[in-house]
């Protein structure tokens, strides 16, 4: 609630909110596929999440729905699975692939309809590997750019699997295990 309070300001607007809440869960939460706790379920809450300060895509994904919800704003969880163009070869080799199962993104309900919004990346993160950052305006779907600033491939949605009111902690765990053994 006090992350959600101070990223919210005085904004009155739930757009205005959701765009606040968009950049304050991207930027001040920083990405790490590194530390995935898949064995603790609290690991998967959002003040956990917000008190380590990091996480990936998933954690950030319900950070951004829990605070929407503590602004009033409606919130859900989006699954979807994605290739990642241009991962890190660290990553890759740890995965076996370039696909990451289970993407987490938010669909915040905003001006009377739902709006998709991705807030995985952070500032840093995106300027380190020269990708345009995703911004959000609250009317627009906001998932990721489908090519970075030169112009090659970055992220492909490949298979959604649909919108979610809770985090769906078994079948995530279920789906990391068949898909990444190591």
């Amino acid at each position: 609630i006090a992350f959600a309070r101070d990223a919210a300001g005085d904004r009155k607007t739930s757009i205005e909110k959701g765009i606040a809440l968009f950049y304050a869960v991207r930027d001040k939460i920083r990405y790490d596929p590194y530390r995935i706790d898949l064995e603790n379920r609290e690991s998967f809450k959002a003040s956990v999440i917000i008190g380590r300060g990091y996480g990936y895509c998933v954690a950030k994904a319900i950070v951004l729905a829990a605070v929407a919800r503590a602004s009033g704003i409606p919130g859900r969880l989006g699954f979807a699975d994605v290739r990642n163009h241009l991962s890190t070869e660290r990553l890759r080799q740890l995965m076996n692939t370039d696909t990451f199962i289970f993407h987490g993104y938010t669909e915040l309900f905003l001006d009377n309809r739902w709006v998709k919004a991705t807030p995985t990346f952070n500032l840093s993160l995106c300027e380190k590997f020269g990708v345009n950052p995703l911004n959000f305006d609250g009317r627009n779907d906001s998932l990721f750019h489908p090519y970075d600033r030169e112009g090659n491939k970055h992220m492909e949605y490949v298979r959604d699997h649909g919108h979610f009111a809770d985090v769906p902690y078994e079948r995530i765990v279920a789906y990391f295990r068949e898909y990444y053994p190591s």
